[in-house]
């Protein structure tokens, strides 16, 4: 336990290589162990549409723990060790590792690195410090890859409504329109919602940038993170709209050829700037709405 403690003592403050090398040494294997499974994930379902957002994901969370980890020093964490809980929590996720390498289930293989890394964190510095991370841990439930038939239940609703929205905004504007199922009708031009344009990937990785967002903001109303969290859904959904009519109206004006290629990934780019600024309109609406609420309430207890 002492080779541990001293780790632990240098993990966040004048670390040195010495004192480091069983927390090294733990990461090292956690690398080898875990190295094959992202390989196959990179050369698998994460070079789809479906599962495009887990890359993504990944590096936010990567930065995120990096984040968190330089304001380590200054919160003055104290380091209390937890063996009794990173133990079984570390043996846990290695046996759902197991289970889900072998069987090829990425739900379990990707999903037990959150329960290996808390066991660590556990087992290194204990529940004070794993409590300080643990926006981070849940951060990477959204690069769990999801089973094929859960991401097809949720991904051709969300296709079929964005369809409809696009197809009803495009008529209000009086534009030649018509659809059939997820294929939007505009002119001689055929436009499919395809699964980047209004899937699982757009969603969750708009989710996690609502929620990234939030954490760092740091406020303090539970309320508003929870309308906020909530709202996050239909500022997904909006942003996918204006996608689908931008790239319509481009088509129809241009061309195929121009709707397609740079323009069409560059619309990519324009979803998720249209969803963070969603995301901040709506949160400084939330921010005045909730310091109304506040200054009523404290009217009414100075009149009481």
């Amino acid at each position: 336990m002492g080779i541990l403690s001293s780790a632990r003592k240098a993990a966040f403050s004048n670390p040195n290589l010495t004192a480091l090398k069983p927390l090294i040494f733990v990461l090292l294997g956690l690398l080898v162990m875990y190295l094959p499974s992202f390989i196959d994930l990179f050369n698998g379902i994460w070079n789809t549409n479906q599962q495009a957002h887990g890359p993504i994901v990944l590096a936010v969370a990567i930065w995120f723990f990096y984040f968190k980890a330089t304001l380590v020093p200054q919160a003055n964490i104290p380091i209390v060790p937890a063996p009794h809980i990173g133990w079984p929590v570390l043996i846990l996720g290695c046996l759902i590792f197991m289970v889900g390498r072998s069987q090829t289930l990425y739900l379990f293989e990707i999903g037990s690195l959150i329960l290996v890394l808390l066991g660590i964190m556990l087992l290194f510095f204990g529940k004070p410090m794993a409590k300080h991370f643990w926006f981070a841990f849940f951060f990477m439930l959204f690069m769990v890859p999801l089973p094929a038939s859960i991401v097809e239940m949720i991904t051709q609703p969300m296709k079929m409504a964005v369809s409809i929205a696009s197809e009803h905004l495009l008529y209000e504007f009086g534009y030649p329109v018509a659809r059939a199922g997820v294929i939007v009708l505009i002119g001689q031009y055929q436009l499919l919602v395809a699964d980047a344009c209004a899937g699982l990937n757009s969603l969750f990785t708009l989710e996690a940038l609502g929620l990234l967002y939030m954490n760092i903001m740091r406020h303090e109303s539970p309320l508003r993170n929870a309308l906020l969290a909530a709202l996050i859904v239909p500022i997904s959904f909006a942003a996918n709209v204006t996608r689908v009519v931008i790239l319509a109206l481009i088509t129809y004006h241009w061309g195929d050829e121009a709707g397609q290629g740079f323009v069409h990934d560059f619309s990519g780019m324009l979803l998720f700037v249209t969803a963070l600024f969603l995301i901040i309109c709506v949160d400084t609406f939330l921010r005045f709405l909730t310091g109304l609420l506040a200054k009523r309430k404290t009217r009414l207890g100075a009149n009481s």
